[in-house]
């Protein structure tokens, strides 16, 4: 059982910056795959990025934002950097202990999800 807790989301400027962490519980942390979806008002939650022991990332963020992880902590963290206002999401931590996916369908957990709200 993994549970995830994410906190950093905020109210930013375009060309801004900010960074989300993500705290799973589990003596596991280190075997899942974890990632980051997102979903804005009126649309489908969409892949961010994901993190095994190697990274990759939806096109849209690919050169912004970094996806990392300190086992030891077990956290997940999300750089995001040069945000755009169609950035402005809820984001949705993620893991499963699996899978690497882009579907957010196959990962088995979620945690509630932090705003992020970028401002022109």
């Amino acid at each position: 059982q993994m549970q995830l807790v994410e906190s950093g989301g905020g109210l930013v400027q375009a060309g801004g910056s900010l960074r989300l962490s993500c705290a799973g519980s589990g003596r596991t942390f280190s075997s899942y795959t974890m990632g980051w979806f997102r979903q804005a008002p009126g649309k489908e939650r969409e892949f961010v990025a994901a993190i095994r022991w190697y990274t990759f990332y939806a096109d849209s963020v690919k050169g912004r934002f970094t996806i990392t992880r300190d086992n030891a902590k077990n956290t997940v963290y999300l750089q995001m950097n040069s945000l755009k206002p169609e950035d402005t999401a809820v984001y949705y931590c993620v893991a499963d202990a699996t899978r690497s996916s882009r579907y957010s369908n196959e990962y088995g957990y979620w945690g509630q999800g932090t705003q992020v709200t970028v401002s022109s």
